[in-house]
């Protein structure tokens, strides 16, 4: 396998243009995700055709190769090793991805950066809400006296009445300012003190100015008509609170030239989230310009009150407007008789994902939900059913069992709420069954459209959606309807092109290859890994750190070394070699893959106990001196000197056996069995 994971990435360093085309690289469990610098210069088929890759996708700025649990991290090793590229977290490969998109697409991923990490109070909340009603209406609303009932119910919409603080918080860790300023924004925008936005009258007749004689004489009739005394409040007496309890909306005028009403944004989120950008950059602005001496009270002070102003003068009327129009039109699209708007939506949606624009949605559920209704998210979890089902017809039609591998995971992915492997991985580069889900995702959208079926909650789709729908028999119906749709037309549409045909018969004729004798017996033959050190060789899973007790990063044994010397345990290649010198992984000639940790936090030695004498992809005979450690350094330091000496494919042998106890570098303490 170690052969085949170098092959590997030598086909995927060629495929892209060479190291010199990536700008970042990183894995995350399953996928090698790359930002590529120049996007001709990757050759999209000969990715396709790359060792052991299962798949690919280009997605949110970034190439990601699928390679599968445990593969992709030692493809990724042999990429990074190969091409001299530094080593990046999953993060950094983001960002870069980021960075590279137009300010549309930046702006659409910091509005799904900002929603995301949200999404399970939604669905708690959603959920809450959704069980505790269902059971109240099971019962014919008997529950409404049970005291425990009272008590959940109150949660469940805990979440959507305090939104904005949720959303300011996570706005402003997104945009980089103080989280809890951005939750006092939040507040402000959701503050008890103003008019609740769902009871603001649609008659501008109403809003009138605090203390003002027009206030006095709209509280003097309400009364005079309800029978409230006293009959007569003169204009000092009309205060906010007043005038809210007549049903009017309180206003305050400055300067005699504005006048700004006293309301809430419940139901509202764009105007939180582009609050919240306006602090950051404020605050941010006082950080870099006030003392640092006052910079504790000033900025603070200065950010939330220049910001809060904004907010209720300008930001909040302004931007709930545009949040109402883009609601209206979307609701207009659905409304649309006849399900032509649910297919419409249901159409777009694949196509907003392929754009990486889909988390712009996240925003506007944000708002569905928090009014009550979520018409969207059924569309959405029928699309994504769509493209599951679309992969499952190419698992039934396709010859190459390198696709059908690739197919039925993403199709049960899909199920599940995961589109992106189906889509990138199967769909969209054979254009056909991408175009069969769409037709499956305008049905499925057509049917939700016309039974007016919602949801409560938004995040999840799929079958999770199940837990959310207010009808789960329309549900039911939605995506039965979207899956039987997609289905089909791929069955109708979907042959395997002739680079597909050819794979499947160079497929068969290895897989109808017989082994020789001689590759069944080195196949099988045990392995025998050597001592890398004089001293006692110990259970790992005894040694005071957790990651090698546990054996995460594999099996093997530890060594309480008498001498210093580090010599190679097996016959093969320099894999890997820490720039401090306290580890150095091996590939022998038969593949076994080890790991040398010498000492225990003795990477924070900075490297000053070790004495290397080879280099990163030098040959080594079993027996060759790696490495000098300085033993009483490592002990003058505060350090065990405990070294880990791993099988790091361990998952590749049917069976390890260690000899323990006193040993001398050299001698046996492993041998692997298949």
């Amino acid at each position: 396998m170690a052969a085949e994971h170098e092959q590997a990435a030598r086909e995927i360093l060629a495929a892209i243009g060479g190291a010199e085309n990536v700008v970042s690289a990183a894995h995350c469990a399953t996928r090698l995700r790359l930002v590529i610098a120049d996007d001709s210069k990757v050759n999209m088929d000969a990715v396709e055709d790359c060792t052991l890759a299962k798949g690919n996708f280009q997605a949110s700025g970034q190439l990601q190769v699928i390679y599968g649990t445990g593969t992709v991290n030692k493809v990724f090793e042999e990429f990074c090793k190969q091409g001299n590229i530094s080593v990046g977290s999953t993060d950094d490969a983001k960002a870069a991805a980021a960075a590279k998109g137009n300010p549309f697409q930046r702006a659409i991923k910091a509005l799904g950066d900002v929603f995301v990490p949200i999404i399970p109070a939604i669905v708690a909340s959603g959920l809450l809400m959704g069980l505790t009603e269902g059971l109240n209406n099971a019962v014919g609303g008997a529950m409404s006296t049970n005291n425990w009932w009272i008590l959940i119910h109150a949660f469940s919409n805990a979440s959507f009445v305090f939104l904005q603080i949720l959303i300011g918080f996570s706005a402003a860790r997104v945009f980089g300012g103080n989280e809890f300023l951005g939750g006092v924004i939040g507040m402000i925008m959701n503050h008890t003190g103003l008019i609740n936005a769902w009871s603001l009258p649609a008659d501008r007749s109403m809003y009138f100015v605090v203390g003002s004689e027009k206030a006095a004489d709209f509280i003097n009739a309400h009364n005079a008509a309800t029978f409230i005394e006293p009959s007569v409040v003169d204009a000092s007496g009309a205060t906010a609170d007043a005038i809210i309890a007549a049903g009017g909306a309180p206003q305050v005028s400055l300067f005699g030239l504005l006048n700004v009403t006293l309301q809430g944004y419940q139901g509202h989120v764009i105007p939180v989230v582009v609050a919240v950008f306006l602090m950051c950059v404020i605050e941010k602005w006082l950080h870099a310009h006030v003392p640092d001496m006052l910079d504790l009270f000033v900025t603070p002070l200065c950010t939330v009150l220049v910001t809060g102003l904004a907010t209720m003068i300008v930001i909040g009327p302004i931007f709930s407007l545009f949040e109402e129009y883009v609601m209206e039109f979307f609701k207009i699209l659905l409304g649309i008789p006849f399900g032509i708007g649910g297919a419409l939506a249901g159409a777009i949606y694949p196509v907003t994902v392929v754009l990486g624009v889909h988390h712009m949605f996240n925003a506007l559920e944000a708002g569905l939900v928090a009014n009550g209704a979520d018409t969207f998210n059924p569309i959405i979890s029928a699309a994504n059913v769509a493209q599951g089902a679309a992969c499952f017809a190419v698992f039934v039609k396709t010859a190459s069992a390198k696709k059908k591998g690739l197919a039925l995971p993403s199709g049960i992915s899909s199920l599940l709420g995961i589109t992106e492997p189906a889509i990138y991985g199967v769909n969209l580069p054979a254009m056909k069954p991408f175009i069969a889900a769409i037709c499956g995702a305008a049905a499925g959208g057509a049917i939700a459209a016309f039974t007016g079926l919602y949801s409560i909650a938004y995040g999840i789709t799929g079958l999770f959606g199940y837990l959310i729908t207010a009808d789960p028999i329309k549900y039911t119906i939605v995506i039965a309807v979207a899956f039987a749709v997609s289905f089909a037309v791929t069955m109708v549409l979907y042959t395997d092109d002739e680079k597909t045909k050819a794979a499947a018969a160079r497929e068969a004729a290895k897989a109808a290859a017989p082994a020789t004798p001689a590759e069944v017996a080195a196949d099988y033959a045990p392995m025998t890994v050597v001592a890398p050190m004089t001293g006692e060789a110990i259970d790992m899973t005894t040694v005071p750190d957790p990651v090698f007790a546990s054996l995460a990063m594999g099996n093997g044994v530890a060594i309480e070394p008498t001498e210093g010397g580090i010599y190679a345990p097996v016959t093969g290649t320099i894999s890997m070699l820490a720039g401090t010198g306290h580890a150095v992984g091996l590939m022998a000639d038969d593949g076994t893959e080890i790991l040398i940790h010498a000492g225990i936090d003795t990477v924070e030695l900075n490297g000053e106990p070790f004495d290397v004498k080879v280099a990163a992809m030098d040959q080594v005979k079993a027996g060759q001196l790696l490495i000098e450690a300085d033993l009483d350094a490592i002990k003058a330091a505060g350090k065990p000197a405990t070294t880990m000496v791993i099988v790091t494919n361990t998952d590749d042998y049917k069976s390890v056996e260690q000899n323990y106890g006193p040993c001398k570098a050299g001698q046996k303490v492993i041998t692997l069995s298949k």
